[in-house]
């Protein structure tokens, strides 16, 4: 069971920015695409960004963070960002990362705590 390690949360105010951090833990990320999840108190977990393993290409799961939010990765530092601009209330959530060999992961719940976003002024 492949594990990650999210970091970067924390307490925003509408309009600011955060860059999540995705990292490995006891493998290497460079041959998995890996995508971004949120899941908001009470409703169901949605997909945010991925970016393939083969030639980085990026989509997003949802419009609502299309032109906002930028998904990247560093396999020197086996890492994948998530760069979140203009971020507004409806984006709080549990963010966390899952990856697949097969390209861009489904929708599925969270393994572990994933890193809490709250946009609130």
């Amino acid at each position: 069971q492949l594990q990650f390690v999210e970091s970067g949360g924390g307490l925003v105010q509408p309009g600011g920015s955060l860059r999540l951090s995705c990292a490995a833990s006891g493998f290497t990320l460079d041959r998995l695409a890996i995508g971004w999840f949120r899941q908001a108190p009470g409703k169901d977990p949605e997909g945010v960004s991925c970016i393939t393993s083969t030639d980085g290409s990026t989509y997003s799961y949802t419009e609502s963070v299309k032109g906002r939010f930028t998904i990247s990765r560093d396999n020197a530092k086996n890492t994948v960002y998530l760069q979140m601009n203009s971020l507004k209330p409806e984006d709080t959530a549990v963010y966390y990362c899952r990856g697949s060999p097969h390209g861009c992961p489904g929708v599925a719940p969270p393994r572990g705590q994933g890193t809490q976003v709250t946009v609130s002024s």
